[in-house]
């Protein structure tokens, strides 16, 4: 997908962008393939490739309809080198981002990128989701909580749910349907007081398929959610 493609297709959608935005964007596209040679930040560097499947599908979300632009609070767990949040920040001005990622160069990175891209109102801490999420800084402090490609949805809501404000999403993003994820994860959503509120389906413009999941907290997270680091990957709810 050409840079001129993308902005096509987000005016499309009424998401016109501005040119510091376009900028914002090419220069992202610079640093992750610069960083990219000195730590392993994505297996995709072509420049079509990059705005297909990192920034185009990392606003899905925003396309959706799933983000207002508002001043919410949002968290992306194991973002990476920033996606899915960096790239809807860039859209979304107003979005409040955190970022938590259990690599200190990935986090380095990231600071470095909201520096040279001029993102005010994103936070980034190394460390693991487990911990934070029994922090009172962090637990249940968000409107959403984005998950590109990190954990089967049994895993996955132990270490997102404790994080989101009752009433809160989470939108897990994959590149693979499974529904027997869904089915495994019934137990863990339980006792999360979470429940499966939508599955969606789309594609990307090349025909790729994508899939996203959203959950809606209910309740309160009872205090023992998540257990300690390691655990839910260990031994899944």
């Amino acid at each position: 997908m050409k840079p001129e493609t993308f902005y096509d297709l987000l005016a499309e959608q009424n998401l016109s962008l501005t040119e510091q935005q376009k900028m914002q964007f090419e220069h992202y596209f610079q640093l992750l393939v610069e960083w990219n040679e000195k730590i392993n930040l994505t297996a995709i560097t072509d420049k079509e490739e990059v705005y297909l499947k990192h920034f185009y599908d990392s606003v899905a979300p925003i396309l959706q309809g799933l983000i207002p632009n508002e001043t919410i609070k949002l968290l992306d767990i194991g973002a990476g080198a920033g996606f899915p949040s960096i790239p809807m920040k860039i859209l979304y001005p107003n979005l409040e981002v955190t970022i938590i990622d259990s690599l200190n160069k990935r986090i380095n990175f990231l600071q470095l990128l909201a520096g040279e891209l001029g993102l005010e109102g994103v936070h980034f801490y190394h460390g693991r989701a487990e911990d934070f999420a029994q922090d009172k800084n962090f637990r249940a402090q968000f409107d959403i909580v984005t998950a590109r490609a990190v954990a089967r949805m049994q895993v996955l809501s132990e270490l997102t749910i404790p994080f989101l404000k009752v009433d809160g999403k989470l939108l897990a993003l994959k590149a693979s349907n499974a529904p027997e994820e869904l089915t495994d994860a019934k137990n863990a959503l339980n006792l999360l007081f979470s429940k499966v509120e939508d599955n969606i389906s789309y594609t990307l413009p090349n025909g790729d398929p994508r899939y996203m999941t959203i959950v809606e907290k209910k309740k309160e997270t009872p205090n023992k959610y998540p257990r300690k680091a390691g655990m839910p990957n260990k031994r899944p709810l």
